[in-house]
């Protein structure tokens, strides 16, 4: 009797085990908001960045953020594309129109970096 109740108590932990797995790889476990972000960088891959090396454009500041290095940059958005800005000023604030120049691409093309030419 023991016996049988073990092999049904290992089958149900099996299964539970199992869904939760089958779920946790399929992206199951994500919220909406999450799957949306991973489905827009995944979209951003496959895209063209809308700027080339060496572009002139004005751009809002969305945010700013810290650099490894410990740099304060301003994030910024050109067609939803992302451009951290550096050598930002002090005075600076969200919503701030400034002039950049694009330096460079990360590795999969899905971000840039600019310098601060000035503000709009």
């Amino acid at each position: 009797m023991l016996g049988v109740a073990s092999l049904a108590l290992g089958l149900i932990v099996i299964v539970v085990f199992g869904s939760w797995l089958l779920k946790r790889f399929r992206g199951g476990s994500r919220s909406s908001a999450q799957r949306e972000s991973y489905d827009r960088h995944n979209e951003a891959q496959e895209r063209e960045p809308p700027v080339d090396l060496g572009d002139v454009r004005e751009v809002a500041v969305q945010e700013f953020t810290e650099h490894h290095s410990g740099e304060r940059q301003a994030v910024c958005k050109i067609e939803g594309f992302v451009v951290f800005v550096e050598d930002v000023p002090d005075g600076l604030e969200v919503g701030d129109v400034i002039e950049t120049k694009i330096l460079s691409f990360n590795r999969g093309h899905t971000s840039a970096t600019a310098t601060f030419l000035g503000r709009a």
